[in-house]
């Protein structure tokens, strides 16, 4: 029963987007990755804010930023039940994938989506995910002819660059990734010999923001590579790619992009921000 009421509908509670497409921008597709299994914050995806599920949230973000389409990838039914008239195409995934991109490169292959289709990554956690990063990201894979590509913002403490929940990175001239990692990058030697407290001007610390875009064909084949040591090591999907010598486009966001949601306070301060109350 829950089969025949997933069909490819647009609803009222899914707007279309308010900002046109402009002539930088490409068409794409928004794919959530969403699994009702979290150590930290079980349910996750169906926690409310406001009333609504917070994967309902970030689905209006994928739509507000103009995608084509939005596909909330799952293995729970009832993530699935929730988006029922919601106006966003859910596809039922297997449980055991060990990534987003792995859950999402099944979904590519079960809707068909042609090869040059570029598929934006956004984490069901996001809420606050702002539509320009979004748009951001598909046109930072569009412009350039790496496979893939994401965005980093500048670190803003020294607390946030010794803090291993927060993903740090550094690129290369051409604005490429070189590595992604949870412990400070770059090291700045001489700085860090005489003080740790302060970040030292001049070092282009970055910090990762987990969003992603590939072409269709590259997301297909990337879920078919073997895990990597580094990928493993670090708990990081992305350094699979790196260590099979595909080429990561990195590009600033261009805007603030707020924290997701792993705890109760996390949800807790989001809440807040909808409701305009955050102080």
């Amino acid at each position: 029963m829950l089969a025949r009421r997933l069909g490819v509908r647009y609803a009222a509670a899914i707007p279309a987007s308010p900002y046109p497409m402009s002539a930088t921008v490409p068409t794409f597709i928004v794919a959530i990755p969403a699994r009702h299994g979290s150590t930290r914050l079980p349910g996750k995806p169906l926690l409310p804010i406001a009333g609504v599920p917070m994967i309902v949230h970030v689905a209006r973000r994928a739509r507000a930023a103009g995608a084509t389409d939005v596909v909330v990838a799952t293995d729970d039914a009832r993530i699935a039940e929730s988006l029922v008239d919601s106006g966003v195409r859910v596809a039922l995934t297997r449980t055991e994938h060990a990534s987003g991109s792995d859950r999402l490169a099944e979904c590519a292959r079960t809707l068909g989506w042609s090869d040059d289709a570029i598929i934006v990554n956004l984490q069901g956690d996001e809420p606050l995910a702002p539509a320009s990063g979004i748009r951001a990201v598909a046109a930072a894979l569009a412009e350039s002819d790496a496979p893939m590509a994401t965005l980093a913002t500048p670190v803003g403490s020294v607390e946030e660059l010794f803090d291993p929940n927060c993903v740090k990175l550094v690129r290369d001239a051409a604005g490429r990734a070189l590595y992604f990692s949870r412990a400070p990058l770059p090291w700045p030697r001489d700085a860090f010999a005489r003080d740790r407290g302060h970040l030292p001007p001049d070092v282009p610390f970055l910090r990762h923001i987990g969003i992603y875009a590939y072409r269709a064909g590259f997301l297909r084949r990337f879920a078919e590579l073997p895990r990597t040591p580094l990928e493993q090591i670090e708990s990081l999907e992305q350094l699979r790619a790196l260590e099979h010598g595909f080429a990561i486009a990195v590009r600033i966001a261009p805007e603030p992009f707020p924290p997701g949601v792993d705890t109760a306070e996390d949800l807790s301060r989001v809440e807040r921000l909808l409701a305009g109350t955050a102080q």
